[in-house]
């Protein structure tokens, strides 16, 4: 019987502080949480830079009057400071309650000649916020003019739609509904396992879902809340489209970057997309950048085509409409050709 007459082996060094924070946070980790943080950072300076100070810039605005006193009505307007109103003369008080209808106006002032009290056409469906606006400009110029101003509203905000929000929440919620259930439809299979036919059945779910969250979110704020007016099927068809331009630009971001691509549906529908689409401040009141982006974005096409549904019968919605299937079709293409490419390398030669 041999016996062992070495000493005992040492045990094992205890791994390094340093080793112990390699092994905790992965430099995917890392690269992660930073990401998250630079999110979080512009999601600050987005919506703060947008809607900390509002001012009116350029906001179309019509005159009635007869001929010599409309021109020097609309001269006065264009010289007030910073520009704040975009001001032509209207024919008449019907033409012009037709522009505010149509979205080609945001107000009109009508001129009394034969008195000292003029009215002042706005339209809080469009956002009471700049309808104050306008009030505010408009009686501070007739005061000074010793006049005085009626306010009318022409199409009203429904008096259960508070600040006229109802069709920016809305819009908000399906945005959030597409780009969630996209997210999620990839990462609980792998984002880069995607086949073509996989991406086929992922865009069909999303269709699925897209219905489905399109009817409960005309239900809620429709039968349901009473918070916003028009039709029921218009707007269940509004945010089956809102829902599935998302889902769909979500895919194809997640199928050309991974799940990178999740942080840059975050950045354009939410960071982005959120505070320029006219909700909180409507277009007029935003700052340049964020006026000029919130149109061609998912948030803000769906806002104004809510609100032209809810109080303006519908109109001015066609370039809406456009951009938002713009996001679905894009979205359908590059999620295939994607998912084409990872298949055809994975093929073997």
């Amino acid at each position: 019987m041999t016996q062992s007459t070495g000493a005992p082996s040492p045990p094992p060094p205890s791994p390094s502080f340093l080793d112990e924070v390699k092994d905790a946070v992965t430099p995917r980790a890392t690269l992660l949480v930073i990401g998250v943080v630079a999110l979080s950072l512009l999601f600050i300076a987005s919506y703060v830079g947008a809607l900390h100070d509002p001012r009116p810039k350029d906001v179309p605005f019509g005159v009635v009057a007869p001929q010599v006193t409309a021109q020097q009505t609309v001269t006065r307007l264009e010289r007030l400071p910073g520009d704040p109103l975009d001001p032509r003369v209207v024919a008449d008080r019907a033409s012009a309650r037709a522009q505010i209808m149509d979205r080609s106006i945001d107000g009109a002032l009508i001129v009394d000649p034969s008195g000292t009290t003029d009215t002042l056409l706005v339209a809080t469906g469009g956002g009471r916020v700049l309808a104050a606006t306008l009030e505010s400009l408009v009686t501070t110029l007739t005061k000074s003019e010793a006049r005085t101003v009626r306010t009318v509203d022409v199409a009203p905000a429904d008096s259960q739609d508070a600040n006229g929000l109802s069709s920016f929440y809305v819009t908000v919620g399906w945005c959030v509904g597409g780009y969630l259930c996209a997210s999620i439809m990839t990462i609980s299979s792998g984002a880069t396992r995607s086949t073509p036919r996989r991406a086929v059945i992922r865009l069909a779910s999303m269709a699925v879902v897209a219905l489905v969250a399109g009817l409960g979110g005309a239900l809620i704020v429709g039968p349901v809340l009473g918070a916003l007016p028009g039709s029921l099927a218009a707007l269940w068809g509004l945010g089956t489209l809102i829902v599935f331009a998302v889902g769909a630009a979500t895919l194809a971001f997640q199928g050309l970057f991974g799940l990178a691509g999740i942080g840059l549906a975050i950045l354009l529908v939410v960071i982005l997309g959120n505070p320029s689409a006219g909700g909180a401040l409507p277009p007029p009141l935003l700052p340049p950048f964020w006026k000029a982006i919130g149109p061609a974005l998912p948030p803000g096409a769906g806002t104004w085509s809510a609100r032209s549904l809810a109080y303006f019968e519908g109109n001015d919605m066609t370039a809406s409409l456009l951009v938002l299937s713009a996001w679905a079709v894009g979205g359908i293409a590059l999620t295939l050709l994607a998912a084409a490419v990872r298949d055809r390398r994975r093929t073997p030669a």
